[in-house]
């Protein structure tokens, strides 16, 4: 995944998080499978750091890297 705003739809920055009630921020994220870590922008909470992740994204994009990393 790349360092860019390409997994955040227009419609995930208008969530609030379930935790706190703070609006979600495209924010840097580090996310890891299988040893293997990548920084990608997701929608995060500023206040408690909760990170959204669509189902779009996990289905999609995150569920071809981990068909990849497991073929390895």
């Amino acid at each position: 995944m790349s360092m860019n705003t390409d997994n955040i739809r227009p419609g995930d920055l208008e969530w609030t998080c379930c935790k706190c009630g703070g609006k979600l921020e495209p924010a840097p994220v580090v996310v890891e499978y299988l040893g293997n870590e990548f920084t990608a922008e997701l929608p995060r909470c500023p206040r408690c750091g909760l990170v959204l992740i669509s189902e779009e994204l996990a289905l999609g994009k995150m569920a071809e890297v981990e068909q990849i990393l497991e073929d390895k």
